[in-house]
């Protein structure tokens, strides 16, 4: 930790302290995990090796990257790239909606990181708002792999239900599913999208059984023939639902594009067969044009130190684009 000046604090989790810091010889800004280890005979926690295992694994540029990882006095460090920003900080940032521009392009970053890790045969398992960091350039990092499994060619591994945030679990995993696939993941893509387009949450259950209905309610009830699986699943008929025809995905998302509506509405499919994989995703319609409106529209950086603050500051409306956002300003919708 001598390395390390302490200027700041970002968060607290069930798992640790998240705090902000300054490296004394390289000279630039950090965030320390810090986990406490409770029981120090134990060793360290098998969460901690796993995120740190898989962090070792996936390089990519939309992937938070751990720089050091060591054992402090009862604490173990990991140590990230200083992200000022985060979706689930814009998302409440209520005088400042994200634009049709930012929500495409956070997907996009979103969908190639997430593609980039099933292609490594790793399971995230916690998508959601608050694990997608942004950093000063504007990008976002998938973060927080403590939840991460390595996937199994056969499928015959049975891992835990009791994985994702309840209002980005995939309904497999809310009927007790112990054999599932990388589409759990995207289940909480779409979910995410959705709040994107909405800038509210689609399906915000208080309980699993709440959170169950909810999404019987907005997708309609479940047949053999849309989800050939669910009467094999360890609850099924645990507790009976009303039938619900579902609501038209216009109402669910009403303020999206037709091609955005078709994107999340593949990504939310009961059958988690045939929910649409990342690298399909990334072929979608929805990426190929840009709304008229944003055409000649700069992609905002984030507020600094948003994530410390969490209070809205002007946003520079004339930073530089990155290369990878160029190809889809130039184009519009025909």
């Amino acid at each position: 930790m001598e390395n390390y000046t302490i200027t700041g604090r970002i968060g607290e989790g069930a798992h640790g302290l998240v705090l902000k810091a300054y490296h004394n010889t390289k000279g630039h800004e950090v965030a320390l995990k810090k986990v406490l280890l409770k029981r120090i005979d134990d060793g360290i926690p098998t969460s901690i090796i796993r995120e740190v295992k898989t962090l070792q694994q996936l390089k990519h540029p939309y992937i938070a990257e751990l720089l050091d990882a060591f054992p402090t006095g009862i604490d173990f460090v990991m140590v990230f790239e200083y992200m000022p920003s985060g979706l689930w900080e814009m998302l409440k940032d209520n005088e400042r909606s994200l634009t049709a521009l930012q929500v495409k392009c956070y997907t996009k970053m979103l969908l190639e990181g997430v593609a980039y890790m099933h292609a490594n045969k790793i399971m995230h398992r916690d998508l959601k708002p608050a694990n997608l960091l942004v950093n000063s350039e504007g990008i976002l990092k998938i973060a927080d792999f403590g939840l991460g499994r390595l996937m199994w060619e056969d499928n015959t591994h049975p891992y835990s239900h009791q994985v994702a945030t309840r209002w980005y679990r995939a309904p497999e995993l809310l009927y007790g599913a112990r054999f599932y696939t990388s589409a759990i993941d995207m289940w909480s893509v779409g979910c995410i999208f959705g709040e994107m387009l909405n800038n509210s949450p689609l399906f915000p259950g208080e309980t699993d059984i709440e959170q169950l209905a909810i999404v019987l309610r907005h997708l309609g009830s479940p047949t053999p023939e849309s989800w050939p699986e669910l009467s094999t699943l360890p609850d099924y008929n645990k507790i009976t639902f009303p039938y619900h025809k579902g609501l038209l995905w216009e109402q669910i998302v009403p303020d999206a594009h037709q091609e955005a509506i078709n994107l999340v509405k593949q990504l939310l499919v009961y059958n988690s067969a045939k929910r649409l994989p990342a690298r399909e995703a990334l072929h979608h319609a929805y990426f190929h044009c840009m709304p008229f409106a944003a055409k000649n529209s700069p992609l905002p950086k984030p507020p600094q130190d948003h994530r410390i603050q969490l209070k809205p500051k002007e946003i520079d409306a004339n930073v530089k684009l990155t290369t990878l956002f160029k190809d889809l300003l130039n184009c519009t919708y025909t």
